[in-house]
């Protein structure tokens, strides 16, 4: 009990340190939040050509709910903020040991090892003020209360995820493929709901309109950041590779169709098993950064919950498979450019060596499937 005291302690520390030397003249993208909260409370336009690079690119309903945040000092909401996305990763580790079908390895052992994967990307999310943690905690919860039955709870929150990263859009149609109907039917009227909500302040009208600049915002920005080098997603990795006006969509969309049906493969696959929701579920988070155009390495972070399974599940998959995914771990966890080197580094992530790492990720998760481990 001592023991775990003081490691609390030393944490605590550690980022009241971090964030106070580091972090709090940072924090760029939760500028972008609190700037959006304080213009939704006022009824003013959210997405701006004006703002470059920090354009607002979330749904109209994230910035409603952000705009309490807007009432706090900009330091103190920053200084908040941070602390929350530290309890967060602590928390969604610990829903991904709750979501594992069956630990088969010490708690204490996946936790460290879990942690020490994806130790970069939280570092990186909690510089920039980001939302992915609190996206994965929601999602891996979701996942939690589905194996436990609490189907509407389950849907309200896959709803929720969607205001937070519109990607989470994703869960919907893996709803459909169960049996049970109540998260389905939860998720499509809490999302109905939430969209609704900033016609409080805008108005009916006012709330369409601000739909569709966001959707405006969201395609127009796109197409500039896939050659960005910590763009990992799959038309990143070709735009890099093949460069402009190349095949490279073509091939982007190929890959992406092949790998919806191995996860339409792995769904149909799950038969009579007990708990295939946390396998399928981590599937859908590997696949979220690649599918998306503006795929950053940082969002990998949402991952959690797959490299947790992996790991616990290594010795059931093949022993070639078994040993690249453990590579893949570790080279992933350890590309980072104070390790690498400026050099190093700068090609690692030029090359989307990260993305074709985190595909073996992928392919491991489905072999699980059919090895029937998960």
């Amino acid at each position: 009990m001592r023991t775990r005291v003081l490691l609390g302690v030393l944490a605590l520390v550690s980022l009241v340190a971090v964030f106070t030397t580091r972090v709090s003249r940072k924090m760029p993208d939760f500028e972008v939040y609190w700037n959006a909260g304080a213009r939704a409370a006022a009824a003013e336009p959210l997405y701006r050509q004006e703002d470059g690079h920090f354009q607002f690119k979330y749904l109209p309903a994230f910035a409603v709910l952000a705009s309490p945040l807007s009432a706090i000092p900009l330091p103190v909401a920053k200084a908040a903020w941070f602390a929350g996305s530290a309890v967060l990763m602590v928390t969604l580790l610990g829903l991904s040991l709750q979501a594992l079908p069956t630990v088969r390895r010490s708690p204490v052992v996946l936790l460290v090892l879990t942690f020490l994967a994806m130790a970069k990307f939280y570092a990186h999310e909690l510089v920039l003020g980001q939302v992915n943690l609190l996206f994965a905690a929601i999602v891996v919860l979701a996942v939690v209360w589905l194996r436990r039955e609490r189907e509407a709870g389950a849907g309200l929150l896959l709803a929720l995820a969607v205001i937070v990263k519109p990607y989470a859009i994703i869960f919907a149609p893996w709803l459909a493929t169960r049996r049970r109907r109540g998260a389905m039917l939860a998720m499509a009227s809490g999302l109905v709901l939430l969209l609704l909500i900033p016609a409080i302040r805008y108005g009916w009208d006012g709330n369409l309109r601000l739909l569709a600049d966001w959707w405006r915002t969201v395609t127009v920005t796109t197409a500039p950041n896939l050659t960005n080098p910590d763009n990992v997603s799959l038309s990143a990795m070709y735009a890099k590779w093949l460069g402009p006006g190349s095949p490279a969509p073509l091939l982007a969309a190929a890959t992406a169709g092949i790998l919806l049906v191995m996860a339409g493969i792995v769904v149909a696959g799950r038969g009579l098993l007990k708990r295939p929701e946390t396998l399928e579920a981590s599937l859908l988070l590997v696949l979220i950064p690649l599918l998306s155009p503006q795929g950053w390495d940082y969002v990998l972070l949402i991952a959690t919950p797959a490299v947790m399974l992996l790991i616990n599940e290594l010795p059931a998959l093949p022993q070639g498979l078994r040993y690249a995914t453990i590579a893949s771990i570790a080279v992933v966890a350890l590309s980072i450019f104070d390790v690498m080197g400026r050099t190093a580094y700068s090609l690692f992530m030029r090359l989307s060596v990260i993305t074709v790492l985190v595909i073996i990720q992928y392919a491991a998760l489905v072999t699980l499937r059919f090895r029937r481990a998960a």
